[in-house]
């Protein structure tokens, strides 16, 4: 019998605060949803001087192609002499980024007002 997904693509909400792009995700970002995450990602990423912020903290499960389209998001705007950070309280989610070596690659911070009021000498990073 297959398994059902009962995830549907994650929810996403953007504003601009001060110039810099905060897009919130909701749900799950897997194999099945990464799609539309990653062309909206794309399409924010896709000009000089990306500054985003993504907030994971409603995220409730990412698996090795979320974390794929989050690090295609950060080289792309790292390419554009952009910047991108996220945002999450998930104490999972970290343990994924220490497992992968990729928590001293990532600008992360547990709130959203920590992230917007970081400055690019000041990453945060978790220990």
């Amino acid at each position: 019998m297959a398994e059902e997904h009962t995830g549907h693509a994650p929810c996403q909400s953007e504003r601009t605060v001060g110039g810099t792009t905060v897009v919130v995700l909701r749900g799950e970002i897997d194999i099945l949803t990464a799609p539309a995450v990653a062309a909206r990602l794309d399409a924010l990423t896709a000009g000089p001087h990306p500054d985003l912020v993504l907030d994971l903290r409603p995220v409730t499960f990412i698996d090795c192609t979320g974390v794929g389209l989050l690090c295609r998001a950060r080289n792309r705007a790292m390419a554009r002499d952009g910047r991108l950070r996220l945002v999450t309280d998930s104490a999972c989610f970290l343990r994924i980024l220490r497992g992968t070596y990729l928590s001293g690659v990532f600008e992360v911070y547990g709130h959203l007002s920590e992230a917007l009021g970081a400055r690019t000498d000041e990453a945060a990073l978790p220990t």
